[in-house]
């Protein structure tokens, strides 16, 4: 029997998963996933988690039951990829024939003294709880700084400030307009909504470090009751501490079938693998189906054929009843976007689970 060993049951996992579970996985072939969780979270709403606009339980989807599926849970410790094992924390080993790391992103502080100890998270489930719990302590007129104005920043501001009126809001961004990688016009309707909502946006603000009350803007210092750092991501320790080629964001780089050059039956998804676009569950969940294909053609002797991964567009949320978006080159605004971005999750949730 071979052991197809996947580790993070998130959007490329699963979707691998998924993918072989119904095309006739060979009968010679058993899939084991390891994650810390006993379900999937829906990471791109841990946003309105961290807000306390939607509950814990509505954003778990189950894995798949299956008799050729093994689900381990736990943390995984260390990947030695010369002896095919990977070590749990607990040194427990396991042995694998194919391995598909799909362990997803952490934080990226950027070496910003104080920041991993003072500021908040929303990367993981168990981070993104301790989040919701002290920003729903935070009490009236307190102060809330988000750290970074990309997607999860913004959504996070927004969702905030529908959940608690009584609070003063700002997101702090190195770049001169929150979400700088979109259009301007885009980024100009998100700055205005939030104008009309009471939450502040700072430009080229470079947090120098962070202390338990503030952050500082070099000696200016903020004021602050919670920080949460949406700055920035990389690959979770255990890929970091692998010793292979990486890209300046600490991906791993990756041969034409998304495996590692040297480690043919090493398969890297997701965040931490060096692809030709942004990080998403969306490219994720399209890379985690195309290792399956490769997969099912390699066990039928067949060379595989890959299709480039399209990617469909990104949305975001402002509250509940207003969002954007950028489809293609069109950007859209309003109230559609936010029923695009809402019909989304009703598929994925109804994909997944």
């Amino acid at each position: 029997m071979r052991t197809l060993l996947v580790l993070g049951g998130g959007y490329g996992g699963l979707a691998l998963i998924q993918e072989l579970l119904n095309n006739h996985l060979p009968h010679d072939v058993e899939i084991v996933l390891i994650d810390r969780m006993p379900y999937q979270g829906i990471k791109t709403e841990y946003y309105a988690l961290a807000a306390g606009t939607a509950t814990d339980y509505h954003l778990r989807i189950q894995f798949p039951v299956h008799s050729r599926l093994t689900v381990r849970y736990g943390e995984v410790g260390s990947i030695d990829l010369e002896s095919r094992i990977v070590f749990m924390d607990s040194g427990e080993p396991v042995s694998y024939d194919i391995l598909a790391i799909a362990l997803g992103c952490t934080d990226n502080y950027h070496n910003v003294p104080g920041a991993d100890q003072y500021t908040c998270s929303i990367q993981t489930f168990s981070g993104t709880r301790e989040t919701y719990r002290r920003l729903n302590d935070v009490k009236p007129y307190g102060n809330v700084n988000i750290v970074g104005g990309g997607l999860s920043g913004v959504e996070l501001a927004a969702e905030l400030r529908e959940s608690r009126p009584d609070l003063n809001i700002s997101i702090l961004d190195r770049g001169e307009r929150v979400l700088s990688s979109f259009p301007a016009k885009l980024s100009k309707y998100v700055e205005e909504w939030f104008s009309e909502h009471q939450v502040q946006t700072l430009g080229r603000v470079s947090v120098s470090h962070v202390e338990k009350d503030a952050l500082f803007n070099g000696t200016e210092a903020i004021p602050s009751d919670v920080t949460v750092w949406t700055a920035g991501i990389k690959p979770v320790q255990v890929v970091q501490n692998l010793d292979l080629a990486k890209d300046r964001g600490g991906r791993i780089i990756l041969g034409q079938y998304y495996h590692i050059p040297d480690y043919p039956e090493v398969y890297v998804l997701g965040d931490c693998a060096s692809l030709p676009f942004a990080p998403s569950a969306q490219a994720a969940g399209a890379q985690g189906e195309q290792v399956g294909q490769i997969l099912q053609a390699l066990w039928r002797n067949e060379t595989p054929k890959l299709h480039a991964i399209r990617l469909k567009g990104t949305l975001g949320s402002l509250g509940k009843n207003s969002g954007f978006g950028l489809m293609g080159q069109r950007s859209v605004m309003g109230r559609v976007p936010r029923l695009l971005k809402s019909g989304v999750l009703w598929m994925s949730k109804r994909h997944f689970g």
